[in-house]
């Protein structure tokens, strides 16, 4: 399938559906958790939008294939060795909040060809509020350009959207002693933080290290909105692969270069190997 003839419009109505009608109501009345392997929390909620998407996709005329976050590594790797273009799917970031009552969770999806995100959807059903980009169009929220266009501040007033899960040791001691911003947030779950960040309601971000799904949709919606984002090497965060990744980012280019020069100064020692 072409990236053009995607009937992206459809999905995203169908995303909007599927967050009402099987997130919403698990979410209200409470949920039973289950642990994967790794230590992760899973719901049936994660099932069930899943499935969803998949039936959607379907539903659309769209017949590529899907990596989840649900499926084992085994069968990722050989979407990700096989496919030329497949979705990328978190059917419900930030179950351990949802599981919790957290009120910041989301569905998100992405479509990668070849080295490229051409799609990217990240769907928050709490505030009903739906972040959407193709490769060759702006950021939107809600199907309008969010106001993304205040000036930038200097990074001692910035907001930081910081998770310390895997963070260099040094540079966590230097960000508790020391900062360089105004405040920082953790509300975990990575892809809507991505797409607050694009969407100008926060500043700078840092995360120790993201799974694909993560950050994919997000990654392709900074870049749509102007800001700018790497590696703790400067390479690039997003990269057709199942590591996980460091991701440094800013709304405007200028941030982001204070902003990985500052962490840069303080990363550990190479060889030091040490983590937060």
């Amino acid at each position: 399938m072409n990236g053009n003839s995607i009937p992206f419009s459809a999905l995203l109505e169908g995303l909007r559906t599927i967050g009402r009608e099987e997130l919403l109501p698990r979410f209200a009345s409470g949920t039973r958790v289950d642990y994967k392997a790794d230590g992760s929390v899973i719901t049936p909620a994660d099932h069930a939008a899943d499935s969803a998407v998949r039936h959607l996709l379907r539903d659309c005329g769209i017949d590529e294939p899907v990596l989840s976050e649900e499926q084992d590594a085994p069968e990722q790797q050989r979407v990700l060795d096989e496919a030329p273009a497949f979705w990328l799917l978190d059917p419900l970031d930030g179950t351990s909040n949802f599981a919790t009552g957290l009120p910041f969770f989301a569905i998100s999806l992405a479509r990668i060809e070849g080295q490229r995100v051409t799609h990217g959807a990240t769907l928050d059903p709490v505030r009903g509020e739906l972040f959407s980009v193709t490769e060759d169009g702006p950021l939107l929220l809600d199907g309008s350009e969010p106001d993304t266009a205040a000036a930038s501040p200097r990074i001692h007033r910035c907001i930081a959207l910081v998770d310390y899960k895997r963070v260099p040791r040094a540079l966590g001691r230097a960000l508790l002693d020391a900062a360089p911003f105004a405040s920082q947030r953790n509300l975990g779950a990575c892809a809507l933080e991505w797409a607050w960040l694009a969407a100008g309601r926060a500043d700078l971000y840092l995360h120790g290290g993201q799974a694909l799904w993560d950050s994919t949709a997000g990654t392709l919606m900074l870049e749509r909105a102007g800001g700018a984002m790497a590696d703790l090497s400067g390479a690039p965060v997003f990269r057709r692969d199942l590591a996980r990744r460091p991701a440094i980012a800013a709304r405007t280019p200028q941030l982001q270069a204070v902003w990985h020069a500052w962490i840069t100064e303080h990363l550990d020692p190479p060889g030091s190997g040490a983590s937060a």
